[in-house]
Protein backbone atom coordinates (compact mmCIF):
# COMPACT_ATOMS: atom_id res chain seq x y z
CA UNK A 1 0.00 0.00 0.00
CA UNK A 2 2.81 2.40 0.91
CA UNK A 3 4.58 1.75 -2.39
CA UNK A 4 1.33 2.27 -4.27
CA UNK A 5 0.87 5.63 -2.58
CA UNK A 6 4.44 6.58 -3.42
CA UNK A 7 3.81 5.70 -7.04
CA UNK A 8 0.60 7.73 -7.08
CA UNK A 9 2.41 10.72 -5.58
CA UNK A 10 5.18 10.47 -8.18
CA UNK A 11 2.55 10.38 -10.95
CA UNK A 12 0.90 13.49 -9.58
CA UNK A 13 4.23 15.24 -9.28
CA UNK A 14 5.11 14.41 -12.88
CA UNK A 15 1.67 15.67 -13.96
CA UNK A 16 2.18 18.92 -12.10
CA UNK A 17 5.58 19.66 -13.64
CA UNK A 18 4.41 19.41 -17.23
CA UNK A 19 4.36 22.52 -19.41
CA UNK A 20 1.34 24.74 -19.02
CA UNK A 21 -1.58 24.23 -21.36
CA UNK A 22 -2.46 26.98 -23.81
CA UNK A 23 -5.61 27.91 -25.71
CA UNK A 24 -5.53 26.06 -29.03
CA UNK A 25 -6.00 28.05 -32.20
CA UNK A 26 -9.30 27.69 -33.99
CA UNK A 27 -9.10 25.69 -37.23
CA UNK A 28 -11.31 28.28 -38.97
CA UNK A 29 -12.48 31.88 -38.60
CA UNK A 30 -15.02 32.71 -35.90
CA UNK A 31 -17.58 33.58 -38.58
CA UNK A 32 -16.95 30.45 -40.66
CA UNK A 33 -19.80 28.41 -39.17
CA UNK A 34 -22.50 30.99 -39.89
CA UNK A 35 -25.46 30.82 -40.18
CA UNK A 36 -25.53 27.72 -37.95
CA UNK A 37 -23.42 29.31 -35.20
CA UNK A 38 -22.81 33.03 -35.32
CA UNK A 39 -19.47 34.78 -35.01
CA UNK A 40 -20.28 36.33 -31.63
CA UNK A 41 -21.00 32.95 -30.03
CA UNK A 42 -17.86 31.38 -31.44
CA UNK A 43 -15.62 34.25 -30.38
CA UNK A 44 -16.98 34.33 -26.82
CA UNK A 45 -17.03 30.55 -26.57
CA UNK A 46 -13.41 30.16 -27.63
CA UNK A 47 -11.64 33.31 -26.41
CA UNK A 48 -13.51 33.67 -23.11
CA UNK A 49 -14.99 30.35 -21.97
CA UNK A 50 -12.33 27.98 -23.29
CA UNK A 51 -9.60 30.35 -22.19
CA UNK A 52 -11.06 30.36 -18.66
CA UNK A 53 -10.89 26.57 -18.51
CA UNK A 54 -7.25 26.63 -19.61
CA UNK A 55 -6.33 29.35 -17.11
CA UNK A 56 -8.07 27.67 -14.20
CA UNK A 57 -6.73 24.24 -15.12
CA UNK A 58 -3.16 25.54 -15.11
CA UNK A 59 -3.74 27.21 -11.76
CA UNK A 60 -5.10 23.99 -10.25
CA UNK A 61 -2.23 21.96 -11.71
CA UNK A 62 0.28 24.38 -10.16
CA UNK A 63 -1.42 24.06 -6.78
CA UNK A 64 -1.34 20.28 -7.19
CA UNK A 65 2.39 20.35 -7.79
CA UNK A 66 2.88 22.37 -4.62
CA UNK A 67 0.60 20.07 -2.63
CA UNK A 68 2.47 16.98 -3.82
CA UNK A 69 5.80 18.56 -2.90
CA UNK A 70 4.46 19.19 0.61
CA UNK A 71 2.81 15.76 0.77
CA UNK A 72 -0.45 17.57 1.58
CA UNK A 73 -2.95 14.78 0.98
CA UNK A 74 -5.95 16.87 1.97
CA UNK A 75 -5.05 19.59 -0.53
CA UNK A 76 -4.39 17.05 -3.26
CA UNK A 77 -7.83 15.55 -2.79
CA UNK A 78 -9.52 18.97 -2.64
CA UNK A 79 -8.11 19.89 -6.06
CA UNK A 80 -9.78 16.94 -7.76
CA UNK A 81 -12.96 18.76 -8.76
CA UNK A 82 -11.14 21.82 -10.15
CA UNK A 83 -8.85 19.61 -12.22
CA UNK A 84 -11.77 17.54 -13.50
CA UNK A 85 -13.99 20.52 -14.34
CA UNK A 86 -11.41 22.77 -15.95
CA UNK A 87 -9.33 19.98 -17.48
CA UNK A 88 -12.51 18.46 -18.86
CA UNK A 89 -13.60 21.82 -20.25
CA UNK A 90 -10.26 22.22 -22.00
CA UNK A 91 -10.32 18.67 -23.37
CA UNK A 92 -13.97 18.77 -24.47
CA UNK A 93 -13.65 22.06 -26.31
CA UNK A 94 -10.39 21.05 -27.98
CA UNK A 95 -12.35 18.17 -29.52
CA UNK A 96 -15.47 20.24 -30.23
CA UNK A 97 -13.75 22.85 -32.42
CA UNK A 98 -12.40 20.13 -34.71
CA UNK A 99 -15.69 18.23 -34.71
CA UNK A 100 -17.15 21.19 -36.61
CA UNK A 101 -16.23 22.61 -39.99
CA UNK A 102 -17.58 25.02 -42.62
CA UNK A 103 -16.58 22.46 -45.27
CA UNK A 104 -18.92 19.65 -46.19
CA UNK A 105 -17.69 16.11 -45.70
CA UNK A 106 -19.06 12.58 -45.41
CA UNK A 107 -18.45 9.77 -42.92
CA UNK A 108 -15.78 7.30 -43.97
CA UNK A 109 -16.90 3.89 -45.18
CA UNK A 110 -15.86 2.43 -41.82
CA UNK A 111 -17.85 5.00 -39.85
CA UNK A 112 -20.87 4.62 -42.13
CA UNK A 113 -20.84 0.86 -41.58
CA UNK A 114 -20.56 1.29 -37.80
CA UNK A 115 -23.46 3.77 -37.74
CA UNK A 116 -25.59 1.42 -39.83
CA UNK A 117 -24.74 -1.53 -37.60
CA UNK A 118 -25.25 0.22 -34.25
CA UNK A 119 -28.04 2.70 -35.06
CA UNK A 120 -29.65 1.36 -38.23
CA UNK A 121 -28.69 4.52 -40.09
CA UNK A 122 -27.57 8.13 -39.66
CA UNK A 123 -31.07 9.47 -39.07
CA UNK A 124 -31.52 7.19 -36.07
CA UNK A 125 -28.14 8.29 -34.70
CA UNK A 126 -29.26 11.91 -35.02
CA UNK A 127 -32.47 11.11 -33.14
CA UNK A 128 -30.61 9.36 -30.31
CA UNK A 129 -28.06 12.13 -29.95
CA UNK A 130 -30.84 14.73 -29.98
CA UNK A 131 -32.66 12.94 -27.18
CA UNK A 132 -29.42 12.81 -25.19
CA UNK A 133 -28.52 16.45 -25.87
CA UNK A 134 -31.95 17.92 -25.20
CA UNK A 135 -32.31 15.71 -22.15
CA UNK A 136 -29.20 17.01 -20.38
CA UNK A 137 -30.44 18.67 -17.22
CA UNK A 138 -28.71 22.00 -16.81
CA UNK A 139 -25.34 22.07 -18.56
CA UNK A 140 -23.34 19.31 -20.17
CA UNK A 141 -22.60 17.37 -23.33
CA UNK A 142 -24.05 14.67 -25.54
CA UNK A 143 -21.50 12.39 -27.17
CA UNK A 144 -21.05 9.76 -29.80
CA UNK A 145 -18.37 7.51 -28.38
CA UNK A 146 -16.55 4.30 -29.21
CA UNK A 147 -16.60 1.40 -26.77
CA UNK A 148 -13.21 -0.34 -26.98
CA UNK A 149 -14.49 -3.40 -25.12
CA UNK A 150 -17.42 -4.09 -27.43
CA UNK A 151 -16.16 -2.44 -30.60
CA UNK A 152 -19.47 -0.58 -30.93
CA UNK A 153 -20.57 3.04 -31.07
CA UNK A 154 -22.62 4.44 -28.18
CA UNK A 155 -24.46 7.64 -27.33
CA UNK A 156 -23.83 9.07 -23.86
CA UNK A 157 -24.47 12.14 -21.73
CA UNK A 158 -21.95 13.90 -19.50
CA UNK A 159 -22.82 16.53 -16.93
CA UNK A 160 -21.04 19.87 -16.76
CA UNK A 161 -17.52 19.43 -18.21
CA UNK A 162 -17.01 15.79 -17.25
CA UNK A 163 -14.73 14.28 -19.92
CA UNK A 164 -16.29 11.34 -21.73
CA UNK A 165 -13.49 8.78 -21.61
CA UNK A 166 -12.53 9.38 -17.98
CA UNK A 167 -16.21 9.30 -16.99
CA UNK A 168 -17.60 6.43 -19.09
CA UNK A 169 -14.64 4.69 -20.72
CA UNK A 170 -15.95 5.64 -24.18
CA UNK A 171 -13.54 7.27 -26.62
CA UNK A 172 -15.03 10.60 -27.77
CA UNK A 173 -15.80 10.84 -31.46
CA UNK A 174 -18.35 13.65 -31.74
CA UNK A 175 -19.71 15.93 -29.04
CA UNK A 176 -22.55 18.43 -28.83
CA UNK A 177 -21.98 21.16 -26.27
CA UNK A 178 -25.30 22.06 -24.66
CA UNK A 179 -24.06 24.62 -22.19
CA UNK A 180 -26.13 27.76 -22.77
CA UNK A 181 -23.07 29.76 -23.79
CA UNK A 182 -22.78 27.47 -26.83
CA UNK A 183 -26.10 28.52 -28.34
CA UNK A 184 -28.24 30.89 -26.25
CA UNK A 185 -27.31 34.20 -27.95
CA UNK A 186 -28.66 32.79 -31.21
CA UNK A 187 -31.17 30.07 -30.35
CA UNK A 188 -32.43 31.42 -27.01
CA UNK A 189 -34.20 28.66 -25.09
CA UNK A 190 -34.69 26.49 -28.18
CA UNK A 191 -31.97 23.94 -27.56
CA UNK A 192 -33.61 21.37 -29.90
CA UNK A 193 -33.26 23.80 -32.84
CA UNK A 194 -29.55 24.24 -32.10
CA UNK A 195 -29.06 20.47 -31.92
CA UNK A 196 -30.86 19.99 -35.25
CA UNK A 197 -28.82 22.72 -36.95
CA UNK A 198 -25.41 21.51 -35.80
CA UNK A 199 -25.56 18.51 -38.13
CA UNK A 200 -25.04 20.88 -41.07
CA UNK A 201 -21.51 21.68 -39.85
CA UNK A 202 -20.29 18.29 -38.61
CA UNK A 203 -16.72 17.58 -39.66
CA UNK A 204 -17.20 13.95 -40.62
CA UNK A 205 -13.57 13.71 -41.69
CA UNK A 206 -12.50 14.47 -38.12
CA UNK A 207 -15.07 12.10 -36.59
CA UNK A 208 -13.97 9.33 -38.96
CA UNK A 209 -10.30 9.85 -38.08
CA UNK A 210 -11.11 9.69 -34.37
CA UNK A 211 -12.84 6.35 -34.87
CA UNK A 212 -9.85 5.01 -36.77
CA UNK A 213 -7.48 6.11 -34.00
CA UNK A 214 -9.76 4.68 -31.31
CA UNK A 215 -9.52 1.27 -32.90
Amino acid sequence: MFLARQGFARSLAAFGTRAKHTLPEMPYDYAALEPVICREIMELHHSKHHQAYVTNYNAAAEQLQEAVAKNDTSKIISLGQALKFNGGGHLNHSIFWHNLSPNKSDPSADLKAAIERDFKGLENLKKELKVAAVGVQGSGWAWLGYNKKTGHLQVAQCANQDPLEATTGLVPLFGIDVWEHAYYLQYKNLRPNYVDAIWDIVNWKDVSERLQKAK
